[in-house]
């Protein structure tokens, strides 16, 4: 079942705050509307670190 998460956060890319919609299924992510993964500030992002908590088995 495919699960919508709302997230929100600090984004450095566009410096200041970001709602981020992520997809997940079973805990595999299927789509963020961020660059999530290839962001050069994806080890220090909020958003990021939210993400990889949804996406915990």
């Amino acid at each position: 079942m495919e699960v919508e998460s709302i997230l929100s956060g600090y984004c450095r890319s566009i410096d200041g705050s970001r709602m981020v919609v992520v997809i997940t299924a079973d805990g595999e992510l299927l789509e963020v509307d961020c660059d999530y993964g290839c962001c050069p500030h994806t080890p220090n992002c909020e958003i990021a670190k939210k993400v990889q908590e949804l996406t915990k088995q």
